[in-house]
Parts: C-alpha cells; structure tokens; sequence
C-alpha cells in the first residue's frame, strides 16, 4: 500500500487521475476524463462553404438526378423498348422501288418506305439450342516412357530354356499324335518321385 499525496488542478478540483497515472513517465498520455473523448478543433471553427460553391453543388447534384430520372423515363417509352432491352441499335429506314411498276403492282404506289425494327425477344421462350451435350475429354497426360534395356543377341541356351514344352495328357489325345512313352512319363512326373518304402514294412 502506497499513499499519495493529494494533488489539484488549476480549478482547485482533487486530481483523481494521479491514481492512474502512478506507475507510468511524465511523457505518457493517459486519457481518463470524459472532455479527452471530444474531438479537438485547436481554437479553429470549422468553415462553412460559400455561396458559390454551394451553387455549383447543387448544380451537379440536379444534373446527374436529371440524367438517371431522363434514362429510366426513355427507357419506359413504347418506341424505346428494343434500345432499353440491350440492343442499341434504332429502327432503320429503307426506301423500296419495286421493279414491277404499275396501278395493279404495289397498290399502285412507286415507292415504299420499310422500317427495319430488331424483332424483341421472348424472356420465356425455351432455348431453341441444346446445350447438355456431352464435349469430349481433352488428351490425358502423357504415359510414363517404359526403359527398355539394350537389345541384345539372345543365345542358344536361352532359346532352350525358353521353349515351353506342349502339354501331354495320358487321358485325351484328339488330334491323335504318337507321343514316345518317354515324353508320356516326363510329362507324369513319374521319373520325379523317389520310391520310398516305410520300415515298418519289415516288421510283418
């Protein structure tokens, strides 16, 4: 526990803020009265604008109001739809002379004006176009290149150990080939087997 002695501002009022300063510098700004939040204007009153550039706000501000309120009426307009619907271009205008000239060709006029309007577009029409069909892959990645290890001569051994003898059945022989009785017992695995008699054989 620390005392302090009682300090006062230029107003005789106690400085109660001297409690939270304790532990701090001089140099360290602490706010802890209600006047710190209100904005400072350093003795400099905030200016007014004149009249003239009043005027030439509220000129700008009536022209771009005037602009955007102009752009929605025209595009409200029956003779505006097609330009308000994206398409910008205006009607066209095509003076026609038929060839055929004459009282029963024409309704009997020399020439005709045609009016060229870009025919607007139904919002609920259906698209004419399918659009689900199925677009074909794009190449895959490229396989990883398979080593292959030099060419080389092969041997007549290794010819020998790899031909694969045909299969010899004791059962089925359809084709009818004479097979020597020597392939027959190769082929059982019969020559493989060591006989072997059991020892308690000697004992009957």
């Amino acid at each position: 526990y620390q005392r302090r002695v009682r300090e006062v501002d230029a107003q005789g009022k106690v400085k109660y803020d001297a409690l939270v300063r304790q532990g701090h510098g001089k140099d360290r700004i602490i706010y802890s009265k209600p006047t710190d939040l209100l904005p400072k204007t350093d003795g400099v009153e905030l200016e007014k604008p004149d009249e003239e550039a009043v005027k030439k706000t509220t000129e700008d501000t009536r022209n771009a109001l005037e602009k955007l309120i102009n752009a929605k009426i025209s595009a409200a307009l029956p003779n505006k739809v097609a330009i308000a619907n994206g398409q910008k271009e205006p009607p066209k205008y095509i003076r026609y002379t038929p060839s055929q000239q004459g009282v029963a060709y024409n309704s009997g006029a020399k020439q005709r004006i045609i009016r060229m309007v870009e025919a607007q577009k139904d919002p609920m029409e259906p698209p004419k176009f399918k659009t689900n069909k199925k677009i074909p892959r794009g190449p895959p990645s490229p396989p990883a290149p398979v080593l292959h290890s030099p060419t080389r001569k092969v041997t007549v051994k290794e010819q020998q150990e790899w031909k694969i003898p045909p299969c010899i059945s004791n059962w089925k022989n359809p084709r009818g080939y004479t097979i020597p009785l020597d392939k027959r017992q190769a082929a059982d695995g019969r020559g493989l087997q060591d006989n072997t008699i059991n020892d308690n054989i000697a004992k009957f």
